[in-house]
């Protein structure tokens, strides 16, 4: 199983070498905030969201003490936005009061902050802090089941279960590997089967669609922001003429 486990992630990365968080952020702060407003939303949506935000409100002081009401309004189109502003404001606060304004870079600091959990402050720490975390994220969940890595279901034991197949360095990569392949290809009601570039090693082949020119119609990739969903890529994942990469299948 860690043979098979380990040769997927490493299809993945080829097909995925560009494999990144798809939140634009610029800083430690940006994304913890941008990671709080991804729940029950996509990622695009955030991206669109989080501009407003951050150029109102660039720091945690200015943040923790704004009016709830106009965070609101910025913030009604992801969904679930009285929540989300108490929890972003919250984190502000406890920013400010309990670390000094700055995004601490240790878990057990960052799961003390209102909104923030396992999943949310790995993100963080893999993404603004290069420390390694595993993202257990819905697709994340899905897929390394339906891959037979494990067959647990609380996220905490997933993220021990396939930690234990991999070395600590591959695991934030292996994060966005498999969340690319979850949100592109491996969908949960109609998996692309037949346009699936891991196919021969899936368990779970046949489950979708197995016809390659079906299934191809299966693929999704958001609008707005190539690679992936991110408006505004960094310069690393641009082409040599200045353009982002496109992601498989988009031409």
């Amino acid at each position: 199983m860690v043979r098979r486990a380990r040769r997927i992630n490493r299809e993945l990365a080829e097909v995925f070498p560009y494999a990144h968080p798809e939140l634009d952020f610029e800083n430690p702060f940006q994304l913890v905030v941008a990671t709080v407003l991804s729940a029950q939303t996509t990622d695009l949506r955030v991206n669109q969201t989080t501009p407003a935000l951050f150029a109102k409100y660039p720091t945690p002081e200015d943040l923790a003490a704004a009016n709830p009401e106009e965070v609101e309004e910025i913030l009604r189109p992801t969904g679930f936005f009285r929540a989300k502003t108490r929890s972003v404001m919250g984190l502000s606060k406890a920013l400010v009061e309990d670390f000094g304004g700055e995004v601490p870079g240790r878990l057990e600091d960052l799961v003390k902050l209102p909104g923030v959990g396992r999943k949310t402050a790995f993100v963080v720490l893999g993404n603004a802090f290069g420390r390694p975390g595993i993202t257990v994220d819905t697709h994340f969940q899905r897929l390394v089941r339906r891959w037979r890595w494990t067959e647990e279901t609380d996220p905490d034991k997933i993220e021990a279960a396939v930690g234990a197949l991999f070395p600590k360095s591959d695991w934030t990569d292996l994060s966005h590997h498999v969340i690319w392949h979850g949100r592109r290809i491996c969908h949960a009601r109609k998996p692309a089967c037949g346009a699936c570039p891991i196919a021969p090693l899936c368990p779970a082949y046949g489950e979708g669609e197995t016809d390659p020119e079906k299934a191809k119609k299966l693929l999704k990739y958001e609008k707005g922001g190539l690679p992936g969903q991110r408006l505004k890529p960094p310069q690393s994942y641009l082409d040599a003429g200045g353009r982002p990469a496109p992601p498989l299948g988009a031409g």
